[in-house]
This record gives C-alpha cells, sequence and structure tokens, in this order.
C-alpha cells in the first residue's frame, strides 16, 4: 500500500483551475484501472481456476473486511455534522449489520456473507473466530478503518468510491461462478446479488458528496489520493492472499 499517498499529498500548482464536475468524475473512474478486479488473485477466482481450498480462504479473509464495514460507515456519521447526510449514510450500516423496524426485516450482508462461507464449505465458527485471516489482510482492513476514524469526513466518504468499480465484479461472479464451481450452493450467492443495487445507490451518494465538495484542483487532486490509497487497500488484500494460498496457472 502507498501510505505516503495519504500521509503527505501532492501539492498541484496553486494557479490550476479546478476541473468541472464531468471532467472529474471522468479522472474518478479512470482509477478502476487499478481495481481488484484485476488482480491475479481475482482473475483465477472469476474465470474458474480456483481450487476450494482458495475460494474459501478469499471468502473466509473477506469476511474480516465485510464486518470492517459497518465500523468505518459508523466512523463517518460520527464525524459528519451535516444531519441530511447522516440520514442517508446510515442506511450502508443496516445494509451490512441488518434491521428490524416496523416489521420489515433485513437479515443484512454480513449474514449473507456467512451463508455464502457456509455454501462453500465454512463453518460459521471458522469464519466468525478469524483463525484463516491471513495477518496482511487485517493490517490493511484496519489501516482503512483508522483512516476512516481519522480523515475529515468527507476524504472518508471518497474512500468508498471504490463502489464505483463494484457492481462489475459482483456481476461477474454471479455469472461465472455458477458454472465454474456447481458445488457451491447457489443460495449462497446471494450477498452478491443484493450488492449490485445496492452499490450503485451507494455510488450515487458518495459521489455528489465528492463533486460537491472537492470543488478547486488542490482538492480535487486530493480525493484522487484518497481513491488510490482505498485501491491500493483491496489490492493489497489480494496480494496478501495470492501469497497464501497461491494463485493458480490458466
Amino acid at each position: 500500500m502507498h501510505a505516503d499517498r495519504i500521509q503527505q499529498p501532492r501539492r498541484p500548482d496553486a494557479a490550476a483551475p479546478a476541473w468541472g464536475r464531468a471532467e472529474f468524475e471522468a479522472k474518478l473512474r479512470e482509477r478502476g484501472r487499478s481495481y481488484h478486479i484485476h488482480h491475479p488473485f481475482n482473475v483465477m477466482l472469476n474465470s474458474g481456476r480456483a481450487t476450494p481450498e482458495q475460494i474459501r480462504g478469499w471468502v473466509a479473509n473477506r469476511f474480516y473486511y465485510q464486518i470492517a464495514i459497518p465500523i468505518k460507515d459508523a466512523a463517518v456519521l460520527s464525524n459528519c455534522p451535516d444531519p441530511a447526510v447522516r440520514r442517508g449514510w446510515v442506511q450502508r450500516i443496516l445494509d451490512h449489520d441488518g434491521f428490524e423496524l416496523g416489521g420489515v426485516r433485513d437479515a443484512g450482508g454480513i449474514e449473507a456473507w456467512l451463508r455464502l462461507a457456509e455454501a462453500v464449505g465454512l463453518s460459521r465458527d471458522e469464519v466468525h473466530d478469524l483463525r484463516h485471516v491471513v495477518p496482511a489482510v487485517r493490517f490493511a482492513v484496519d489501516a482503512y478503518v483508522n483512516f476512516a476514524r481519522r480523515a475529515p469526513w468527507q476524504e472518508a466518504v471518497c474512500s468508498s468510491l471504490t463502489e464505483l468499480f463494484a457492481p462489475e465484479i459482483h456481476k461477474q461472479r454471479l455469472s461465472t461462478w455458477p458454472a465454474h464451481y456447481p458445488w457451491i450452493e447457489p443460495e449462497g450467492l446471494g450477498y452478491f446479488r443484493g450488492r449490485v443495487s445496492q452499490a450503485r445507490r451507494d455510488v450515487e451518494q458518495g459521489l455528489a458528496i465528492t463533486l460537491d465538495h472537492f470543488d478547486t484542483r488542490a482538492l480535487q487532486e486530493r480525493a484522487l489520493e484518497v481513491l488510490q490509497f482505498k485501491l491500493d487497500i483491496l489490492w493489497a488484500m489480494n496480494d496478501a492472499m495470492a501469497t497464501r494460498y497461491g494463485v493458480s496457472a490458466a
């Protein structure tokens, strides 16, 4: 991970004009070339070359990221003074932790991930106790949560914009895993189905905040650095899993 990108932002030419909203959004989206959809470990998973051990290792390690997401989002809420933003952002916590309100119940994304774990042959206990989590994965996820706690809330929001690229990776899993891994119970893929639509909704809010707040060239450059930091977090997680479980050749 390139932590220096977060600690010391580059200083662009003070006279450089801000990019227009459309150009700024395009530059944010260009960062998708660094998204972990391109990581060899993920390519292996989605092309059908992964062994059951590799899939189970990925599911168990990603669980640590899943349980950190609502903690990260709670950090955004705790730092944000704007009630309108908080009212929208709290939905993310409910999406992952689940809720029961007014007779409506949703088990949430963490529960959906546990069902995925069971579908690939893991027990809930071994996922919950984090015995399979690689130290470097833990370090990367903790770094992200700590960033969200300490950064200005707008930067923490901007870091969430890896969601710009998430629907495609979920759609890949839904389209390729049933054929490549018929031994996985189809019901276990429910997490991916739910996140396709949720990620699009979350992007609308996070992108609007980012485009509104980062309105000078210096701030826009900072936003790109923050987004790259989060992309590096996800890439580093895959690096760690590739080191632990290997990457099967084509």
